[in-house]
């Protein structure tokens, strides 16, 4: 799957949002241990990180080469400035219509509109790729990216009041969240 796409930034400021590829390693590679340093609302903490730049740049390559998944950068000055990506819920009959969301931003460019953009993309994407539904979890106290998803049409389907369990603030409860395509 393939995506390309220029926009104008809050700031003025021109936004390439494209595939990740293989040349970008390094960069999504310092961009994820950056973003996931810089808040409690993701997945994981830098020191978990399973992957290193040359993984990293071998993951970019198979989601370029995908039909059905996609990894995709924002680059503003020639710096990555976030990632977003679809990924299918599975491979079997049952839940082959299902792809999962997961964005970060690099808080230096929070408020320009980079999540929307990428949102947008990933959600583009996923329909292209005949998938019917786009699922998402996010941390309840993420209010603004709670809101960010309300506004493009994800509606909530359930909560896990243990869902993360933070090193900062102990247990996080996660919102699910769907949207039909």
């Amino acid at each position: 799957m393939k995506y390309n796409k220029k926009i104008r930034l809050k700031n003025n400021k021109e936004c390439c949002l494209r595939n990740g590829n293989e040349n970008d390693g390094q960069s999504v590679f310092e961009n994820f241990n950056l973003t996931h340093s810089q808040t409690d609302y993701l997945l994981s903490y830098p020191d978990e990180n399973s992957f290193d730049a040359e993984q990293e740049s071998k993951f970019l390559k198979e989601k370029s080469e995908s039909e059905n998944e996609i990894e995709i950068i924002a680059v503003v000055d020639n710096v990555v400035a976030g990632t977003a990506g679809i990924e299918a819920v599975g491979t079997k009959y049952k839940v082959r219509h299902r792809a999962e969301l997961g964005i970060s931003v690099a808080k230096e460019f929070w408020g320009l509109g980079i999540g929307w953009a990428l949102m947008n993309a990933c959600i583009e994407c996923a329909r292209n790729a005949g998938y019917v539904q786009l699922e998402l979890n996010v941390v309840a106290e993420n209010t603004r990216a709670i809101a960010m998803y309300e506004r493009a049409g994800f509606v909530e389907y359930g909560r896990n009041p243990k869902g993360f369990h933070s090193r900062k603030t102990g247990f996080q409860e996660l919102i699910y969240m769907k949207m039909e395509l």
